[in-house]
């Protein structure tokens, strides 16, 4: 029985030697350089995968969007390679501002509390394009950069790092990533692509489509009774400002790291209209 152990083990440790699949060191080294944290922001199933990627087709550097710039950086600086500046980083934003006071309810929803479940049913709350508020984003973030604040996911931009996780979440599209060219950006948070009449008898702080913003700065644009901003082009400008300010449900706002509060639910604005 010993001499039979002795031959197996001989035989195994031969076989892997015989049968060992070399390593590039490269990719143990790319590895390294990655944040190790399997998050999928890439497209990956995690770091490892990805560094197997990228060792292959160098042009997915950059797909690391907790690394960001720095990791590109590395990864480059291992493959020998030069890279070009990359362009603003992504960040999630909430297309909606609606908080459980602002919201207008049917009935209490008594189902499976995920935000997957409830948008399945009709009527969970007046609004269809609102957040639900169960916290499917909040389960999905690996890095404790959402929660749910009176009713309303919000992100917290100082532990984000935009691996868009929160984004695939969301069943009802209302987190979408971002460019930020600064570090906080004005947003239009809403969603409902209702008229201004429903809108209004639904939540206090949805966008009426009205256009003064359209009037005022032409990154703005109205779509589906809707309006959206051009992020790609935003700069902040006196006429942006003027935009927000004249807003007449606050709808614009301000997201990001050391982001100016919204105004106040209700608060008068210097102009108004109403789309009919």
């Amino acid at each position: 029985m010993l001499g039979l152990g002795v031959g197996f083990a001989v035989v195994l440790l031969i076989a892997s030697e015989k049968l060992k699949v070399e390593v590039d060191p490269k990719i143990e080294q790319i590895h390294e350089a990655l944040p190790s944290l399997d998050c999928g922001a890439c497209g990956f199933a995690g770091c490892s995968q990805y560094a197997k990627a990228i060792l292959e087709r160098p042009e997915l550097i950059g797909k690391c969007a907790p690394g960001g710039a720095e990791t590109s950086e590395k990864i480059a600086n291992i493959l020998n390679l030069h890279i070009s500046e990359s362009g603003p980083s992504r960040r999630p934003v909430v297309h909606c501002r609606a908080h459980s006071e602002d919201k207008t309810y049917y009935a209490e929803y008594q189902g499976i509390q995920t935000c997957t479940s409830a948008n399945a049913l009709a009527n969970v709350q007046a609004c269809k394009f609102g957040c639900v508020s169960f916290g499917d984003c909040v389960s999905a973030c690996k890095f404790d950069a959402l929660s749910i604040v009176d009713g309303l996911a919000t992100v917290d931009y100082e532990k984000c790092t935009g691996c868009g996780a929160c984004s695939k979440a969301c069943p009802r599209n209302l987190i979408r990533m971002v460019p930020f060219s600064q570090e906080h950006m004005m947003v239009v948070a809403c969603n409902s692509k209702e008229n201004g009449k429903t809108t209004r008898s639904m939540c206090k702080v949805g966008c009426i489509g009205c256009g003064i913003c359209f009037k005022q700065a032409d990154i703005f644009s109205i779509e589906d009774n809707l309006a959206r901003l051009d992020y790609e082009r935003y700069q902040p400008t006196e006429q942006t400002e003027i935009a927000l300010n004249k807003c007449p449900t606050g709808v614009i706002v301000y997201c990001g790291k050391n982001a100016p509060p919204p105004r106040p639910a209700g608060q008068k604005a210097t102009a108004a209209s109403q789309k009919s």
